[in-house]
C-alpha cells in the first residue's frame, strides 16, 4: 500500500510560517477568551478574580485543531482563488469559528457591536455561553456555518448535500474523531459514490484525530496507521496523513498537504469536465493527527491536560476557590503573546489580517453559507393539469402518490437546466409509487454499473441510498445552500432521522430572528407506504408517531398534512414546494384509493385546510346531531363508510362530516398561524355535540391540539393505538377500533335520541365484525363489501358532490 503523501516538503518560507503560526495563535487566544473572559481582554492588567466569568461554559479541546486547520485554508483559498466553506463535525467548536470569523472581518460585518478592537473583543468573549449571547457550539449565529455543532454524525453528509449542483465550491468538512464513531457518520462516507465531478463541487474530508473524546479515547486514533489508511482507501479515497505536535513540523506538513489535494482536485475537475470523464476517481482527504488541546496547559494539578481528555471542555475551572488556577490562566494566555498579535486598540495587526481572504471569498461570507441568498425560485408545472377527473364522490379509484409522481416529474423536467432540484430517499422511490420520475430522469449512481441495470447514471435528479440519515443530510446540505428538494420515505423508518430533523427546525426557529440569515427552500417530507397500508409487512413496518413528533416542534416552523385524496395531495404538494423555511410533512398513501374532490374543490378545502364536505352531509339547515371528523386518507374512508351506514339506518340522524387537511388548523390560533379561531372552530364541531374524530396517527395527538376548545370533553378519536400484525388492510383498523363498524358503535353510544331503536343496529355491527374475522382468516382478503366499498348517495345535497368545503 502506497502512502499519499505531498509533492512538496517546505512550501512556507520563514516569514510565512511564522504569520500563519501568529495568526493561528491569535484565533487561540481568542478562543480562550471566550471561554474564561468578562473583561481585561488584551491583558492589559494583571488578571483578576472579577475579570473571569462565573460559569465557565465551552470547549477547548478540539478547538485549537480547528484553527489550525482554518488558517491554512485561508492559505489556499487566496493563493487558488477558491470558493470555499468550512464544515465544523467536532460537537461543540464554536470558539474556533466564531475566533476566525471575526479575525477575518465577517463576524464585525454581520454583527457591528461586535467590533474589531478592544471594546469588540470584550464583547465578543462576554457573549460566549452567557445568557443573551451565542451557543458554544457553531450554530446559525456563526456566519459562514451550516451546520449545528452540538449534535455528532452530520457533517459530512452535510457537506456532500452542498456540494451536489455547486461545480465550483469546495466544501471543507472536519470530522471529529469522536463524531466519526456516530453510525450516520461511518455510512455518509459512501456520498461519494454519488458525487459527478462534471457538475458537482469537491469535498474534502479532513479527518481531524485528537485522540479523545469527553472521557475515552476514539476508537480510529487507536488503531494501526495501516489499518486506518486501509480503512478509507476502501471507502474510495485517497488518504493524506498530516501528524505531529511540533507547530513549525506541523505546519509545514499542512502547508504542502493541502498545495497537493487542491492541485489533484482541480485535475479530477476538469479531466471530468474537458473529458466528459464521469468515472470515480478517489478524491483526496487528510487525516490531522495533533494533540487535543494543543497549546493548552500541559498539566492542572498534577494531572495530564494537553494531549488527553481532560482538555476536552474547560480545562481547569475552580478559579473562585484555587488562586493558582487563575494564574495559570494568565501564563497559558499570556504564552499566545496578545501584544504582538493585536495592536494597542485591540486590532489584528496589519500583516497577520493580510492572510485572510477579501469579500465573499472569506468562509465566512461565503453565500453558499447562506443560502437564501442563491436561492432561486423553482419553474412550477400547473398542478391542476395532473387532476384527477372526479364527477362524483367516492366512485373513482386512483393512486395518489401515483399522480404526485408525475407532477414531480415534470418539476424535475422544467428545471433540469437549472439544476436545483432533487428528490432523495431510501430506495423506495418507484415503490413509493413516484416512478414516473424516471421517464425524465435516472438515479443517481457513480460506483459501477452493469449492462443490466436500469435507471442508474451518474447524472440523475434522484438519490437513493439505504441510509434515512444520509439521504436526511444530504437534503439539508442541499437546502441550506440554496436549492429545492423532496424526501419520500416509508412512514414507519422516517423515525430514523427524528434527531436530526430535530436539529434542522431548531436551525430554522433560531435562522428566522437573525436579519441577515435569508429564507430557505422548506424540507418536504413525503411519508408513504404508511401504516394502514402496510398490512403485508406486519408489526415493525406500522407506526404513525412521526407526526406526534413533528408537532412538538415551533408552530412558525411546522406543517402537517393529511391530504385524502389524489387532487388535494397535488394542491399540498405545490404549496410545499414554493414555501420557504418550514418543515412540510404530508402524509398520504400510495395505494388504489376512493378519490372524493374534483380539482376545484380540492383547491378550496386545501386552502381552509379544514371543512365540511357537504355531499357526505345531511344537517345543512339543521343543528348536526354528530359530527363525523377525520384526517387521513384511511380514516376518511372508514368514516364516509360509517356515514353511509348510519345514513342507511338512521335516515333522521342529522350528521355532519369534516374534513381536516391542514391537522395544525385544530390548534388555536394563538398556538399555530394555521389555527382556527375558537369562533370557527365552534361553528364546525359544535359547542355541545358528539365529534367521532378518526384519526391517522394516535389519538392522544388530537386531544392534544384541540384540549382547549369548548367541546373537547365531547371529542372522541380513534386512531392507531399500537395494535397490528401481518393481515388484511381492513384488518388493519379493525385491530385498532378505526373502522366503520367501531364508528357506527360510537355514534349509536354517544346520540342519546337513538336510543333502544339503535340495539338492531349495534347488533349488526358486532356481526359485521365477526364475520370479518372468519372471512379473512379463511380467504385471506377482506370481505367482497369491504373490498369494493363506494360512496352511494343515499341522501340529500347531491348537486353538490364535487363541491369542496
Amino acid at each position: 500500500m502506497i502512502l499519499a503523501t505531498p509533492t512538496q516538503s517546505k512550501p512556507l518560507t520563514d516569514e510565512e510560517l511564522r504569520k500563519i503560526n501568529a495568526y493561528w495563535l491569535a484565533a487561540n487566544y481568542l478562543s480562550v477568551g471566550q471561554i474564561y473572559l468578562l473583561d481585561n481582554p488584551l491583558l492589559k492588567e494583571p488578571l483578576k478574580q472579577e475579570d473571569v466569568k462565573p460559569r465557565l461554559l465551552g470547549h477547548w479541546g478540539t478547538t485549537p485543531g480547528l484553527n489550525f486547520i482554518y488558517a491554512h485554508l485561508n492559505r489556499v483559498i487566496k493563493k487558488n482563488d477558491l470558493n470555499m466553506i468550512y464544515i465544523a463535525g467536532p460537537g461543540h467548536g464554536g470558539p474556533g469559528l466564531v475566533a476566525n470569523t471575526y479575525l477575518e472581518g465577517t463576524y464585525s460585518e454581520y454583527y457591528p457591536n461586535i467590533s474589531p478592537d478592544a471594546e469588540g473583543m470584550k464583547k465578543l468573549f462576554k457573549q460566549f455561553s452567557f445568557p443573551g449571547g451565542i451557543p458554544s457550539h457553531v450554530a446559525p449565529e456563526t456566519p459562514g456555518s451550516i451546520h449545528e455543532g452540538g449534535e455528532l454524525g452530520y457533517s459530512l453528509s452535510h457537506a456532500y448535500g452542498a456540494a451536489f449542483d455547486n461545480p465550483d465550491l469546495i466544501v471543507a468538512c472536519v470530522i471529529g474523531d469522536g463524531e466519526a464513531e456516530t453510525g450516520p457518520l461511518a455510512g455518509s462516507w459512501h456520498s461519494n459514490k454519488f458525487l459527478n465531478p462534471v457538475h458537482d463541487g469537491a469535498v474534502l474530508p479532513i479527518l481531524h484525530l485528537n485522540g479523545y473524546k469527553i472521557a475515552n479515547p476514539t476508537v480510529l486514533a487507536r488503531i494501526s496507521h495501516e489499518e486506518l489508511e486501509s480503512l478509507f482507501v476502501g471507502y474510495g479515497y485517497k488518504p493524506y496523513f498530516v501528524e505531529g505536535s511540533d507547530p513549525e513540523i506541523v505546519h509545514q506538513l499542512m502547508a504542502a498537504t493541502l498545495d497537493t489535494v487542491i492541485r489533484e482536485i482541480k485535475e479530477i475537475q476538469q479531466d471530468a469536465r474537458n473529458n466528459n470523464n464521469t468515472g470515480r476517481s478517489p478524491f483526496p482527504m487528510i487525516i490531522l493527527r495533533t494533540p487535543k488541546g494543543w497549546t493548552g496547559p500541559k498539566e492542572v494539578d498534577g494531572k495530564k491536560t494537553e494531549n488527553f481528555w481532560r482538555s476536552h471542555q474547560v480545562p481547569f475551572g475552580e478559579i473562585a476557590s484555587k488562586p493558582e488556577h487563575l494564574k495559570l490562566l494568565e501564563q497559558w494566555m499570556r504564552s499566545y503573546k496578545p501584544e504582538e498579535l493585536f495592536d494597542t486598540n485591540g486590532t489584528l495587526i496589519p500583516e497577520l489580517a493580510e492572510l485572510a481572504p477579501k469579500g465573499q471569498r472569506r468562509m465566512g461570507d461565503n453565500p453558499h453559507a447562506n443560502g437564501g441568498i442563491l436561492l432561486r425560485d423553482l419553474k412550477m408545472p400547473d398542478f391542476k393539469n395532473y387532476a384527477v377527473e372526479v364527477d362524483k364522490p367516492g366512485a373513482v379509484v386512483a393512486e395518489a402518490t401515483k399522480v404526485m409522481g408525475k407532477f414531480l416529474r415534470d418539476v424535475i423536467k422544467l428545471n433540469s437546466e437549472r439544476r436545483n432540484f432533487r428528490i432523495v430517499g431510501p430506495d423506495e422511490t418507484q415503490s413509493n409509487r413516484l416512478d414516473a420520475v424516471f421517464e425524465v430522469t435516472t438515479r443517481t449512481w457513480d460506483a459501477e454499473i452493469l449492462p443490466e441495470d436500469e435507471k442508474l447514471s451518474t447524472d440523475g435528479r434522484v438519490m437513493e441510498i439505504l441510509s434515512e440519515h444520509t439521504c436526511e443530510g444530504w437534503l439539508e446540505g442541499y437546502l441550506l445552500t440554496g436549492r429545492h428538494g423532496f424526501f419520500s420515505c416509508y412512514e414507519a423508518f422516517i423515525h430514523i432521522i427524528d434527531s436530526m430533523f430535530n436539529q434542522h427546525a431548531k436551525w430554522l426557529k433560531t435562522t428566522r430572528h437573525i436579519p441577515w440569515r435569508r429564507p430557505i427552500a422548506s424540507l418536504n417530507y413525503l411519508l408513504t407506504s404508511h401504516v394502514w397500508r402496510q398490512d403485508h409487512n406486519g408489526f415493525s413496518h406500522q407506526d404513525p408517531g412521526f407526526i406526534d413528533h413533528v408537532v412538538n416542534k415551533k408552530s412558525e416552523v411546522i406543517r402537517v398534512y393529511l391530504p385524502p385524496d389524489a387532487n388535494t395531495l397535488l394542491s399540498v404538494t405545490d404549496h410545499c414546494l414554493r414555501s420557504r423555511n418550514y418543515v412540510n410533512v404530508i402524509v398520504a398513501g400510495k395505494q388504489p384509493a376512493l378519490q372524493y374532490l374534483d380539482m376545484e374543490a380540492a383547491i378550496k378545502h386545501c386552502t381552509f385546510g379544514i371543512g365540511i364536505w357537504e355531499w357526505a352531509s345531511n344537517d345543512k339547515g339543521f343543528e348536526p346531531d354528530v359530527v363525523m371528523a377525520c384526517a387521513g386518507d384511511i380514516p376518511t374512508l372508514e368514516t364516509l363508510a360509517a356515514v353511509d351506514i348510519l345514513r342507511q339506518n338512521f335516515p333522521d340522524l342529522k350528521v355532519r362530516v369534516v374534513n381536516v387537511v391542514d391537522l395544525m388548523t385544530l390548534q388555536p390560533t394563538s398556538e399555530h398561524p394555521h389555527g382556527l379561531s375558537d369562533k370557527d372552530f365552534d361553528t364546525l364541531f359544535t359547542t355541545d355535540k358528539p365529534v367521532i374524530f378518526a384519526f391517522h396517527g394516535y389519538p392522544w395527538l388530537i386531544h392534544r391540539l384541540t384540549y382547549r376548545r369548548t367541546n373537547h370533553d365531547n371529542f372522541h378519536v380513534r386512531g392507531y393505538k399500537e395494535e397490528g400484525t401481518t393481515t388484511t388492510p381492513f384488518d388493519m383498523v379493525v385491530l385498532n377500533e378505526l373502522d366503520r363498524f367501531s364508528l357506527v358503535d360510537d355514534v349509536i353510544d354517544r346520540v342519546p335520541q337513538l336510543g333502544y331503536k339503535a340495539a338492531y343496529v349495534k347488533q349488526m355491527m358486532h356481526d359485521k365484525l365477526i364475520s370479518h374475522k372468519l372471512y379473512i382468516n379463511e380467504h385471506g382478503e377482506d370481505m367482497p363489501e369491504i373490498l369494493h366499498w363506494k360512496w352511494q348517495d343515499s341522501g340529500q345535497n347531491t348537486d353538490v358532490g364535487h363541491e369542496g368545503s
